[in-house]
């Protein structure tokens, strides 16, 4: 989480600081619409550079993965830049739609606009671009209003999935519109220094991007199609275990990581994580997955062996990497996928691990079946299981799981679950002494 947070707020420094090389947020002339003038142009470019990275993320970049420390906080970074575009696009959107309004009521009387530079003086693309404001102006303003309401769309989250990955596709469409809003009516002297430079990357990488998302190609390069050949339904969890065969050239996955699956082309990709070690002589991956929503409830009574499906991926960096002498995984509800998929890779290896694992399972629901395959994953795997049913056991906390391993400080603790629950647990370990850095969480939530 520290690693996005401290990428979100560098960018919007890091363009503040480009920008105040070229102009300044206290002009020499006096005067409201003076400040009118910078400040409509500071809020529109952290819009646009906002909008841009966001744009960047949403085709998924293998590449950035190792920097932002993989693609669930990609998705947390991509949701938190299209807030700030958000926030900041309504203030630009008053400071220059408002500004209309007020005179037009007559709160406000605009200054007589000196003399225009001839248009023969200026080069041809600076007299373009200032014959198209008018066009600009009414393009950028019908944009922003779609914007907003794709971005509010995409935050209600009892908004369905499959309707959000639709209406949120359009976004790409508001985003070439405020493009060329931003192209027409940015400062002409900002090109030629730094602010510019880089507003002109961000948005080229963006344009490119939005065509990626229109023409759906997102992943194009990491999708392989697939076929189930089994599937086992556990009622008591609400869960279903698919396996699925690979057809393509699927460059292998480690354990922890995850997949787009799409098993209806009108419902689209949903992501879930692989419980399974890959294996290339038996080019198959198992998805476990619970029944939280309309799609997922519907899975065990749709799905059928010998569909066809497509799979991308794999992406992630929950991948168990670190150099702490022991581990703590802490796997709650379905949150317990990635820690399968580990059990299952050091099993296969032939050997244990080569340092102490404790296992913490937490769950609500109870089912004998679920729960012998993984005791008998954790004992092939030489983990150390802990099990917790919380009507039998009640709930785990930090008290417990430090008096349940006493050298717990040696530890990295990798969490997948609920986020008041990880939350609570980092807490009060760091609390006590753990360093923050040595906490893991998957952040599993796309929108």
């Amino acid at each position: 989480m520290k690693r996005i947070t401290w990428a979100f707020w560098a960018f919007l420094l890091g363009l503040t600081a480009l920008w105040l090389m070229a102009d300044t947020l206290w002009p020499a002339q006096p005067g409201y619409f003076a400040l009118r003038t910078v400040w409509v142009q500071y809020s529109g470019v952290l819009v646009m550079g906002a909008m841009s990275l966001a744009m960047l993320l949403a085709v998924r970049p293998v590449w950035l993965e190792r920097h932002l420390d993989g693609l669930d906080k990609m998705y947390r970074l991509h949701k938190w830049l299209g807030i700030a575009a958000l926030a900041i696009g309504t203030v630009h959107w008053l400071w220059a739609k408002g500004t209309k309004w007020a005179v037009g009521w007559g709160w406000l009387t605009r200054p007589p606009r000196g003399p225009r530079p001839p248009a023969e003086n200026l080069g041809l693309a600076e007299a373009t671009l200032r014959d198209w404001r008018g066009l600009a102006e009414g393009v950028g303003e019908w944009a922003f209003y779609a914007a907003v309401l794709l971005i509010v769309l995409a935050l209600v989250k009892r908004f369905p999935y499959r309707l959000f990955a639709k209406t949120h596709q359009l976004l790409a469409v508001a985003y070439l519109a405020l493009v060329f809003h931003t192209v027409v009516l940015v400062q002409w002297s900002y090109w030629s220094q730094p602010i510019g430079w880089l507003l002109a990357l961000l948005v080229a990488a963006g344009t490119v991007s939005a065509v990626l998302v229109l023409t759906r190609r997102v992943g194009g390069r990491r999708t392989v199609q697939g076929r189930i050949v089994s599937l086992q339904p556990y009622p008591a969890l609400r869960v279903l275990e698919t396996r699925i065969r690979l057809d393509g050239l699927w460059p292998g996955h480690r354990a922890g990581q995850f997949a787009f699956v799409t098993s209806d082309p009108k419902e689209g990709a949903h992501p879930y994580t692989i419980a399974s070690a890959w294996m290339p002589q038996d080019p198959c991956v198992t998805f476990i997955t619970k029944a939280l929503g309309d799609h997922t409830s519907r899975l065990p009574d749709r799905l059928r062996v010998g569909d066809h499906v497509t799979v991308e991926g794999p992406y992630g960096c929950f991948t168990f990497d670190d150099a702490r002498p022991r581990q703590i995984w802490i796997g709650a509800g379905i949150g317990i996928t990635p820690f399968i998929a580990r059990m299952k890779q050091l099993a296969h290896g032939g050997s244990h691990s080569t340092r102490p694992i404790d296992l913490f399972h937490t769950t609500a629901d109870h089912d004998p079946v679920a729960l012998e395959k993984l005791r008998v994953d954790a004992q092939a795997a030489g983990v150390r299981l802990h099990l917790f049913v919380d009507a039998q056991d009640g709930r785990l906390d930090g008290e417990r799981l430090r008096a349940l391993v006493p050298e717990w400080r040696n530890a990295s603790v990798w969490f997948c679950g609920p986020i008041p629950f990880a939350s609570a647990l980092r807490a009060d370990l760091a609390a006590h002494g753990l360093p923050t850095q040595a906490f893991h969480q998957e952040l599993f939530q796309m929108r």
